[in-house]
């Protein structure tokens, strides 16, 4: 399988549209025509998992973080980027899907919010546009006879689309007035004279990718000279695509219960606590890695637990001063452990590619009791 085959895979599950615009994802490094039939995945590409990969044999490095965020002004067999410069002798691609994995259905965030044993999450800020981009209706009014030629030809151009059901339509009868003026070609009626006759409106959405193919389909079809219609795009105010999930328990539960569960399914081996103890917890918002401000949403839809995996000491401070319960397992820690559940389901996009999860990828602080 081509590396550039591999990408699209990837892409399915984590479009690079829904990335933060400040990340860097993507191919970011190698040849789009290389044959990729091993896949090393890890959070950090450092030179321990750059050994890794080349003992493995591995053809590709997919890494959750990018390895490149500023530009590189050297790259030598001996500076700081050696295990890139590495990676080019070996002909290994690197790929990073950073923030869009983290907003991605099933990523990472929702992993994180599962294994706090979280209800239902939704998604808590950063919002980003749908990678189908928005939807739109068009409405337009037709005679009663050509009612099935028309709405047939805006299926098929690609209206109609909703979820997993095809040809979704509505229709309502009504009265439609004209006057055609000296200069018309009428298709009903006579220059100079009001017409009234029944027509139907027909409406039905489409994806913005297809909006304009499906306005020619309805011109096209249309029987009249000029066919009056309608375009107005939808707000989804219910499925919003952002960073970080937010929702409540099934039962409310304790903070030791909490943490156990952040134990066993994260195998976290320590944590840092911030704000009050409360007996019970019942609403919670997580978000993997180092979040900002995004905290702030949490505070505003009122949870009492906030899981992440780093908060800067001022956002700590304002977080107890809140009476928020704060929860951080160092950053790399929120992260890591969902890499073994995302790679069942990029092994199900490339069932040919040997996939596995870097062993020598570590949190790089060393977590000791004094």
């Amino acid at each position: 399988m081509k590396l550039h085959q591999v990408q699209a895979a990837i892409e399915a599950l984590a479009p690079l549209t829904l990335a933060q615009d400040w990340d860097n994802v993507g191919l970011l490094l190698g040849d789009a025509e290389t044959d990729i039939h091993s896949i090393l995945m890890c959070i950090d590409t450092t030179a321990p998992v750059v050994e890794e990969a080349i003992r493995l044999k591995a053809d590709l490095i997919l890494s959750y973080h990018p390895v490149m965020f500023d530009g590189i002004k050297r790259l030598t067999a001996q500076g700081p980027n050696a295990h890139l410069y590495k990676l080019i002798q070996h002909g290994i691609g690197l790929y990073s899907f950073h923030t869009a994995m983290d907003v991605a259905s099933g990523g990472v965030n929702d992993v994180l919010a599962e294994a706090i044993g979280m209800c239902s999450p939704k998604p808590l800020g950063d919002f980003v546009e749908d990678p189908n981009g928005p939807a739109y209706k068009v409405v337009t009014f037709v005679p009663q006879q050509h009612v099935t030629q028309v709405a047939e030809a805006l299926y098929a151009a690609g209206a109609g689309q909703i979820g997993h059901y095809s040809h979704c339509g509505f229709q309502t009868e009504g009265v439609g007035s004209f006057l055609p003026l000296d200069e018309a070609s009428p298709f009903i009626g006579q220059r100079g004279k009001l017409e009234q006759l029944q027509e139907i409106r027909l409406e039905t959405v489409v994806r913005e990718a297809n909006i304009r193919q499906v306005v020619a389909a309805l011109r096209k079809t249309h029987p009249y000279e000029t066919p009056a219609f309608d375009v107005i795009k939808h707000q989804d105010v219910e499925h919003q695509l952002g960073l970080g999930r937010v929702g409540q328990f099934e039962q409310p539960a304790s903070l030791d219960t909490i943490l156990d569960r952040i134990k066993v399914n994260i195998q976290a081996k320590a944590v840092g606590i911030i704000g009050p103890r409360k007996k019970l917890y019942d609403k919670a918002a997580v978000c993997a890695g180092s979040c900002g401000k995004i905290i702030f949403e949490a505070l505003a839809q009122e949870c009492d637990l906030y899981v992440t995996g780093e908060l800067k000491h001022h956002t700590a401070l304002a977080a107890q001063e809140a009476g928020l319960t704060c929860v951080c397992l160092s950053h790399t820690v929120s992260e890591r452990f969902a890499l073994k559940k995302i790679r069942p389901s990029l092994k199900k996009c490339l069932p040919h590619v040997k996939i596995r999860v870097s062993r020598c990828d570590k949190d790089p602080f060393e977590w000791k009791t004094l």
